[in-house]
């Protein structure tokens, strides 16, 4: 015991362990994804993947979410959109897709997701960008493409794309949308924000439940499909976040960003070694060209 605690407390100072560690299991996300196909259904796996995050921290921060009511209250609208749109929305569609596509695939994908941010920020927020970000943008793009088409733009001519694809592309323009909106967040610390919008994902994951039992495609989880929601509630969900904010802290967010690029990374190599996925050439230069790309737009002047 006083081993783990002494690990645990040299680790609680270490930004590069935590932000390493988050992106491994933002990684590992994907390959939940796919385990969980036959275990349990998208939206069972997305509704109760909240349920798990607001059972753990509600006993926890309860009191000050109740406390920072008000606040929250004075925000609703945009707390609803929030985790309905980042939460919800995002992780719906990333379940479903992994349906359809593998994790390969969903975890490069998300490399576009800070160069969706930066997009927003020009489009949105009138942010000023340089030739070289400009560059980084289109060079991601083409890697995002060069995977969906599979190297093959015969399937881009004829639009013949995966559907599963498609939604994790949408699934990373909420997620963007989300980052762009934590610039406007309340005023409250953020593991309290984070418990409130939990809440709503569980809230907004309701209805998607009910669709997907109306179809009659629900599916309880296994005792396989336990395990998957025990990963994705646990860490995933909730202890990557808590290290996040903590590397935030240590090393500050623009530091600390840049560790989401590890993301497609981790993701793949999880892929090809849990999962037996094939890594073909086009995965090679699509994640060479995602990569590549967001280190472009990275750059200062």
């Amino acid at each position: 015991m006083n081993i783990l605690h002494a690990f645990w407390k040299g680790t609680w100072g270490q930004a590069y362990v935590l932000l390493t560690l988050t992106t491994l299991m933002w990684g590992g996300n994907a390959i939940a994804g796919r385990l969980a196909v036959g275990e349990v259904s998208p939206m069972m796996l997305t509704c109760l993947r909240w349920v798990i995050v607001v059972v753990v921290l509600l006993p926890l921060v309860g009191r000050q979410v109740v406390a920072a009511w008000p606040r929250i209250r004075e925000r609703w609208v945009f707390t609803v959109l929030m985790g309905a749109f980042g939460f919800t929305g995002f992780n719906a569609l990333f379940y479903a897709a992994a349906h359809h596509t593998t994790a390969v695939n969903l975890t490069i994908f998300q490399g576009s997701i800070p160069v969706l941010v930066l997009l927003g920020t020009v489009l949105f927020f009138k942010a000023r960008v340089i030739p070289l970000q400009v560059m980084g943008m289109i060079v991601t793009i083409l890697g995002v493409i060069l995977v969906s088409v599979k190297a093959d733009f015969e399937i881009l001519r004829t639009l013949a794309l995966n559907i599963g694809d498609v939604w994790t592309l949408i699934a990373c323009v909420f997620y963007a949308g989300y980052t762009l909106g934590l610039r406007h967040r309340p005023a409250l610390p953020g593991l309290i924000f984070f418990a409130a919008l939990a809440v709503v994902a569980f809230a907004t994951s309701l209805p998607l439940l009910w669709i997907e039992a109306a179809q009659g495609s629900l599916q309880l989880p296994t005792a396989k499909g336990w395990l998957i929601l025990l990963y994705v509630g646990l860490l995933p969900s909730l202890l990557s976040q808590v290290f996040f904010m903590r590397g935030v802290e240590l090393i500050g967010p623009a530091r600390a960003g840049l560790f989401v690029n590890l993301v497609p990374v981790f993701g793949a190599l999880l892929a090809v070694v849990l999962l037996g996925e094939p890594f073909a050439l086009y995965h090679a230069l699509g994640l060479v060209l995602v990569l590549g790309g967001i280190w472009l737009a990275e750059r200062k002047r």
